[in-house]
């Protein structure tokens, strides 16, 4: 009698509280499943959010910073690059030939859709699948600026083949934001059991990093011009979001925090770029360099 009195036929104190447990749990589930998480087959079923920023605010705020930053170079007694943001922005107009590359050399709503299409192509080739769902790119905005250098300066070592690197205070604030749509996958306990739906809209408010140029070594076999960013840069994205199917949060905190490190991380870890001399490296040189001296470390 004692091993079935869990479940014998009398109401019994421990079958209540049995019962009682379950049918929290179950209730529980169906909350999360049906109210918060989506079961759908179609994850952008229930997700038609789109956030918007305020690009005229964004504007305003990088003009003071331009103003700031032009007014700041005269005084602190470095040299001025201002002839280099010139050949930057207006004579080469190197980051508007990135941009019209990536819309193809289109204008308008065509080439907005072939780089909305091209990034979205990119996201959900890199996203981890087991955990993401495919990725929506709903719009993109490329920007209008360009980075403004300044507090142009020299620093060398007092030994005879010492190296002179230059260093450039470096500025960026533009309209740069890209909206999105996803959802995290619930694997547990049967695959794709539940979908969290979520939707971002990410855009750049400001950035800023000693921007160091370095020559190459006079006996290097492989010479390469380095530009690298200081690893204490300052990054400052502005988030919107919205998680959840039928019950939305929106602007949850933890999830603004865990993008802007993602993306510093990102940074941090690809902030060095080498440019091959012409006439005195090739690109298969420089790649077998940087592999011999990858594994000497």
């Amino acid at each position: 009698m004692g091993a079935n009195y869990l479940f014998s036929l009398e109401p019994t104190f421990t079958q209540g509280l049995v019962l009682g447990q379950l049918s929290v749990i179950v209730l529980l589930g169906f909350i999360l499943k049906y109210i918060f998480l989506d079961s759908t087959h179609d994850p952008f079923e229930t997700s038609s959010y789109q956030a918007h920023t305020n690009h005229d605010f964004t504007l305003r705020a990088q003009k003071s910073d331009i103003q700031e930053v032009e007014t700041g170079s005269k005084c602190d007694g470095h040299e001025s690059v201002e002839w280099f943001n010139i050949l930057l922005r207006q004579a080469t107009q190197i980051v508007d030939v990135y941009r019209s590359k990536l819309r193809d050399d289109l204008t308008g709503p065509e080439g907005n859709e072939i780089a909305r299409k091209r990034i979205e192509d990119y996201a959900n080739k890199i996203r981890p699948a087991g955990f993401l769902d495919h990725i929506r790119i709903h719009s993109i905005d490329l920007g209008v600026s360009a980075p403004k250098l300044h507090d142009a300066h020299v620093t060398s070592d007092a030994s005879p083949k010492a190296l002179t690197d230059i260093h450039f205070e470096t500025t960026y604030t533009d309209t740069l934001s890209i909206s999105l749509s996803t959802s995290y996958l619930f694997n547990y306990p049967m695959t794709s059991f539940a979908r969290l739906p979520v939707s971002l809209t990410i855009s750049l408010s400001q950035f800023k990093s000693l921007v160091t140029i370095s020559p190459p070594p006079p006996d290097s076999p492989a010479p390469v011009l380095t530009f690298s960013i200081s690893p204490n840069f300052t990054l400052d994205l502005t988030t919107t979001s919205l998680m959840g199917s039928r019950a939305k949060l929106a602007n949850v905190p933890k999830l603004h925090e865990l993008i802007q490190h993602q993306v510093r991380r990102i940074l941090a870890a690809r902030g060095t770029w080498q440019v091959v001399l012409p006439g005195l490296a090739t690109l298969s040189a420089v790649q077998e360099q940087a592999k011999k001296s990858f594994h000497d470390v």
